[in-house]
Parts: structure tokens; sequence; C-alpha cells
């Protein structure tokens, strides 16, 4: 079965960057499109991005355009997301999530990873 673990999120000082990154292992990830979704306490969880099966790349969350970059290395395996310019408000647990293809709905994916915590403060 497909299991993502995520990694790479952390504590980082407004307009500091962080990487995160997505893995899996036994499976070829580049079979997937895989998803990145946030959600902050309180708030319901929203798409962010998603590399898709060919490599492409979308940023559906406008708050992020421009910051955020999505992308895949099939020779490690791994789907990041490079995140530029934090602002306290992109505080939240990312999560990547399994997918045939990209879209911003939570539904169409199936596995989740874990989740890593992303806070952006002062």
């Amino acid at each position: 079965q497909l299991q993502l673990v995520e990694s790479g999120g952390g504590l980082v000082q407004p307009g500091g960057s962080l990487r995160l990154s997505c893995m899996a292992s036994r499976y070829n990830l580049s079979n997937y499109a895989i998803g990145w979704f946030r959600q902050a306490p309180g708030k319901e969880r929203e798409g962010v991005a998603c590399s898709s099966r060919s490599s492409g790349s979308r940023i559906y969350l406008y708050s992020v355009k421009g910051r955020f970059i999505v992308s895949r290395d099939n020779a490690k395996n791994t789907v990041y997301l490079q995140m530029s310019s934090l602002k306290p408000e992109d505080t939240a647990i990312y999560s990547c999530a399994a997918g045939w293809h990209c879209s911003d709905a939570g539904y169409e994916y199936d596995p989740w990873g874990q989740g890593t915590q992303v806070i952006v403060s002062s």
C-alpha cells in the first residue's frame, strides 16, 4: 500500500523559506498526482498545489502564487513544496496526498501523509 511521509516543516520567521518533502517508499510517485493541502487551526482544509503525473505543476491557492513552487524529483521519488516569503497566515499543518489527477478537492486523493507542521512567527 502506498504510504506518504512529509518532512521539512518547522518554525520560521516571517519572510523566511521552507521546503517540504513528500516521499514514498516501495511505490513510484511518478505514477501519481501529488497534491499539497494545508489546514490551519479552526479553519477548513484548503488545496495549495499539485504536481501532476507528467511533472506539471499547479498552484491552487491565490494567496501563495508567486511564493510557493511545487516540483518533483522522480529519481528521489519525492515531491517538494518550496515555500518562500512566508507569512504568519501560512501557519498550518501541511499534508501531501496521492491521486490520479490534479485537483484542489481533497476527496480526490487517497492516501494521505501524516502532515508536517509549519509555524511562521517572529
